[in-house]
């Protein structure tokens, strides 16, 4: 992955970044649901992730103005050459610190594979990244085979940048647009495995990873940019 970025003019910039740009962009999906609600709050965060950061009376994450936005940030991960790709790599502040938000968009999309599923296809690499995943997350025996995989890997995601930034708190925030909260079982699932501890009815805090803080996050987003149409660039 390239770290010199270019600011988007608007979200149509955000097309060519994604992994399958013809496919995925499409009006009512994720991928241009984000970039619509993102760039209307520039030069600060959506409206709505400030609310829900903000009702777990937490200092390290409130009140947070907006330093950088990055859309489809890469991380890196052992055991293969793919790298984990977040929506939206969000650098944010407050009087007390820097916060590292990794922002997963969804509508009514899953959250990719299960890992018994996963873990049925998997080569010797991938089978070795799902087990760095789960230190990483602080698991000392592997997670049930109905967790979904992509929610080990963002979240891993966004612990890695917030150390590369030297940041004290990492949030992976899913931002979901659907208006019945598709797939908020399996996210909550996921916390109840890692034994989170409960910040607020949408914010849960990870035990035992090492460095900065972990936070885990659901938030809603406005639905009407489920009927936002961006233009197609390519």
């Amino acid at each position: 992955m390239k770290r010199i970025f270019v600011p988007t003019q608007n979200g149509t910039d955000w097309q060519r970044l994604l992994g399958k740009p013809k496919l995925h962009w499409k009006k009512g999906r994720s991928a241009m649901s984000a970039a619509a609600c993102w760039e209307d709050a520039n030069p600060n965060l959506p409206a709505e992730v400030l609310a829900v950061l903000g009702a777990a009376n937490d200092l390290a994450i409130a009140d947070l103005e907006l330093l950088a936005a990055i859309p489809e940030w890469e991380v890196a991960l052992p055991g293969g050459a793919t790298a984990s790709q977040t929506d939206v790599l969000s650098l944010a502040r407050n009087a007390r610190n820097l916060v590292v938000l990794g922002v997963e968009a969804k509508v009514d999309e899953p959250f990719g594979p299960t890992l018994e599923e996963k873990k049925a296809k998997a080569t010797g690499g991938q089978l070795d990244r799902i087990a760095y995943l789960e230190s990483e997350l602080g698991r000392t025996e592997p997670f049930p085979g109905a967790v979904r995989y992509q929610l080990l890997h963002r979240s891993v995601s966004a612990l890695l940048t917030a150390r590369a930034f030297h940041a004290p708190v990492a949030v992976m925030l899913v931002h979901s647009f659907s208006p019945a909260s598709a797939w908020r079982d399996d996210f909550t699932a996921f916390c109840q495995e890692l034994g989170c501890n409960t910040l607020s009815a949408d914010l849960f805090e990870v035990p035992r990873v090492n460095g900065p803080r972990l936070i885990l996050g659901w938030c809603k987003g406005n639905e009407k940019y489920l009927e936002t149409e961006l233009p197609n660039a390519l």
